[in-house]
């Protein structure tokens, strides 16, 4: 890191504050410090964090929204339209296995302020939506799964309309080669946009649009293209030049695994299938993951991503539901056990009871200092799946 930039950090996380210096001593304290519950108790937790994360925003323009999370920096954050947009398919799932059926009316919450937001172009406003921000393909894509989960669960035809919308957006920045190089996070391509092809995917064969699904297919085949003999993905990190997160990773995986169940692809199931293995091969025997890995596979980052770990033991999950059999649960188990022993599970009502910090420990490079929604999030869907045994977000009737 720079140096400036080193000394600046204490000034910028503020680590002196009380609660903050609790946060970092209990993070020191290692993974013992929250002792393993039932997968329920677990995801109930995560789900009234994330309902708290909701209910700060009431009286500000974006309500309905579920706010970005909690930093050392900030306190509780804007509404962030993109996670929002998938933590719709969370709560819907959560309605029924919970037997909380106020879960669906936030989730209808969700969806009427995100189509308040949609532009005339039918994109999304990227970051957390303020005026003149710009939209990005990937953000889209996420706030297009909330679309079709409305669509889907609760017969909204209107996100339909909306997600078809969104994905000839999608479609008009796309390249010959299917990648996308327009309106895309600091301005480079990503692998890691195959989680908003599926979303585009996932509206055309819906709608009927074969635009959308051939423009999707087009999009797995290139990211196919930056994938090696090891299963790792070239061009999938935030900036050029540096190691991906394991959240990037997983997030490419999951994609091309998506995209290949519903196009009855096996070469782009093939390809999640590799990546996934490799990673199998890599994760520690106490469920660690690196936050980062290099194109061997080799551990570039002390710390462990959080979300990439619960967004992998996602993949594992599904990776099994598609082919049969158990071959990951072994993952499956390691990686639930670490994150439930990171996971700010007190029952004291406090900002970190029941979230998920961006690292273990809290000060790693991902989401640093913070208690990030879309950390929650995956967290609660892993736990729902392998509890479950079913896909979060459920496939269409026609797939199952």
């Amino acid at each position: 890191m720079n140096p400036a930039k080193l000394l600046a950090l204490p000034f910028r996380y503020k680590p002196w504050r009380p609660k903050h210096l609790r946060l970092i001593l209990e993070s020191v304290k290692g993974i013992s410090r929250y002792p393993e519950q039932d997968h329920r108790t677990h995801l109930a937790a995560c789900i009234d964090w994330l309902c708290r994360a909701q209910d700060v925003r009431q009286g500000q323009a974006d309500a309905g929204g579920v706010s970005a999370g909690w930093s050392f920096e900030d306190g509780w954050l804007p509404s962030y339209p993109e996670t929002s947009g998938y933590i719709v398919e969370t709560f819907l799932a959560a309605a029924d296995h919970l037997q909380r059926p106020e879960l669906r009316e936030r989730a209808g919450r969700i969806i009427d302020w995100e189509l308040s937001i949609q532009n005339d172009d039918g994109s999304f406003p990227g970051h957390f939506g303020e005026p003149g921000s710009r939209p990005v393909v990937f953000n889209t894509g996420q706030i297009t799964h909330g679309m079709m989960a409305g669509y889907e669960q609760l017969g909204r035809d209107e996100c339909l309309e909306a997600a078809v919308r969104a994905g000839h957006w999608m479609v008009a920045q796309q390249d010959d080669d299917g990648c996308y190089r327009r309106n895309v996070h600091n301005g480079v391509p990503h692998t890691y946009n195959t989680r908003a092809t599926w979303a585009m995917l996932r509206a055309g064969l819906a709608a009927g649009d074969r635009t959308l699904v051939e423009a999707a297919r087009k999009n797995v085949q290139w990211a196919l293209t930056q994938q090696n003999d090891q299963g790792w993905y070239a061009t999938n990190a935030f900036v050029p030049e540096v190691p991906p997160f394991t959240h990037t990773i997983a997030y490419a995986v999951r994609g091309c695994l998506e995209c290949g169940v519903l196009l009855d692809e096996p070469a782009f199931v093939e390809s999640a299938l590799k990546a996934g293995r490799a990673m199998a091969q890599v994760q520690r025997e106490d469920g660690w993951l690196a936050g980062t890995y290099d194109e061997q596979w080799n551990p570039r980052a002390s710390y462990c991503c959080l979300t990439g770990l619960a967004q992998t033991s996602l993949n594992w999950s599904r990776m099994m539901q598609t082919t049969g059999g158990d071959e990951f649960q072994v993952n499956v188990d390691r990686a639930l056990s670490f994150l439930k022993r990171n996971h700010h599970l007190k029952g004291d009502g406090d900002v970190d009871d029941g979230a998920v910090a961006g690292s273990a420990p809290i000060w790693g490079r991902y989401s640093m200092f913070e208690f990030p929604n879309w950390a929650a999030k995956f967290f609660a869907d892993a736990l729902l799946m392998d509890e479950t045994k079913a896909p979060v977000p459920p496939l269409p009737e026609g797939d199952r």
